[in-house]
């Protein structure tokens, strides 16, 4: 079996990430729900985590980090908690629906909602030129300045498309948030654990991420990470631990926005997780990542009517490579890769409706190849291999 799908979950992981939900489920108890040794434990760990998030993504501190379920739950937390009627917001089409949807809905709202496309085929010298302009899906950063003026409440952008694996400019994205005052929301879900992230030095003022992608971590983790002077109305309110006669939910961070049990056994295993991404080192294993993207990539440009979508003129990107052979339905070369060569990808629609209508696929979708530093030279030279087969 050869698993290549790491950019809708990490399936290798550290075998300590299991071993310390194992060990988690047998010791902790519920955090701040006690004063016994389990609970105590959860506590702990649950702080430790928070920690070395704060370290890994430069935020102001451990309290400004809230756990969440995914990304998901993040961004909408962030986009739900922040606008209101009247506020205009800048997006891109690269985006996940995990933005778009809830942007739609705050847009029904009153929300005025503007979505930055992709660089045109203006300039193109012909029919082929233009085409590959549109098969790059690189994101308009000229119409992206402009856009981002005094006025507008937020900017929400993916770090890198969960399609194509190009990579935004974070840094510049959020010069241009702080001086036109608008709040800057990153969307981490397929750079956290992978590429470097300074909230500060990227004028980041929240972010939002997963811990089962790039971190390694189990599903059913993430979190958001707000800078200082940001705060939010939460989606949810309940059960907290502390000030139980209050009648309002408490608004210090992190309790503001964790509502509820948390998932200590998961965390548990994103502690875990963690220690093992510093231990061994992010670049390192982002190399590696990249190494073997780029490998499949020189091969695989050389099959006869195949089609990638994505801007490979630098390889500091996402290792993605999504690909249709011909005009062939992804959901069919996707199901031979599984069941004639057990290779697992993701076809289909990617839940980024905007890109594939920049690319031209959506009706075709596309067959997603997404490398781990787990892979093998060996895993990309019989993904290749099967497609030649097809």
């Amino acid at each position: 079996m050869i698993y290549l799908d790491s950019a809708a979950t990490s399936f290798y992981r550290p075998p300590q990430v299991a071993l310390a939900v194992a060990e988690a489920i047998h010791t902790m108890g519920n955090s701040s729900r006690g004063t016994g040794a389990p609970a105590l434990s959860s506590a702990r760990v649950i702080y430790e985590t928070r920690e070395m998030l704060a370290r890994l993504f430069h935020a102001p501190g451990p309290e400004r980090v809230a756990f969440t379920a995914n990304s998901t739950e993040s961004l909408n937390m962030a986009i739900k908690g922040l606008l209101r009627p009247g506020d205009r917001v800048v997006t891109t089409v690269l985006e996940h629906n995990s933005v778009l949807r809830p942007l739609y809905e705050m847009e029904r709202a009153g929300v005025r909602l503007e979505i930055v496309g992709c660089a045109g085929e203006e300039n193109a010298g012909g029919e082929q030129q233009k085409e590959q302009i549109r098969r790059a899906g690189v994101l308009n950063m000229e119409a992206f300045r402009k856009a981002i003026v005094p006025g507008v409440r937020a900017v929400v952008c993916t770090h890198a498309s969960n399609l194509t694996g190009n990579r935004v400019d974070i840094r510049q994205v959020g010069q241009w948030c702080r001086q036109a005052g608008a709040c800057f929301i990153v969307d981490a879900s397929q750079t956290a654990g992978i590429f470097p992230i300074d909230m500060e030095k990227d004028c980041i003022d929240i972010l939002c991420f997963t811990g089962h992608k790039g971190l390694m971590g189990p599903q059913g983790t993430g979190g958001i990470c707000l800078g200082e002077g940001i705060s939010l109305t939460p989606l949810l309110s309940g059960g907290s631990g502390i000030l139980t006669f209050s009648k309002t939910h408490p608004s210090q961070m992190p309790t503001a926005l964790e509502a509820g049990t948390l998932n200590g056994h998961g965390i548990a295993g994103l502690k875990a997780a963690l220690s093992y991404l510093m231990d061994e080192g992010m670049e390192k294993l982002r190399e590696r990542e990249q190494k073997l993207a780029r490998e499949f990539y020189l091969q695989v440009k050389e099959i006869p009517g195949i089609r990638i979508y994505g801007d490979f003129r630098d390889w500091n990107r996402a290792a993605i490579v999504s690909l249709n052979l011909g005009e062939e339905d992804s959901g069919e070369v996707s199901d031979y890769l599984a069941q004639e060569h057990e290779i697992y990808t993701r076809c289909g629609g990617h839940c980024a409706p905007l890109m594939h209508r920049a690319l031209g696929t959506e009706q075709q979708g596309a067959v997603r190849f997404s490398f781990s530093h787990f892979n093998t030279e060996e895993d990309v030279d019989a993904a290749v291999k099967a497609l030649n087969e097809f």
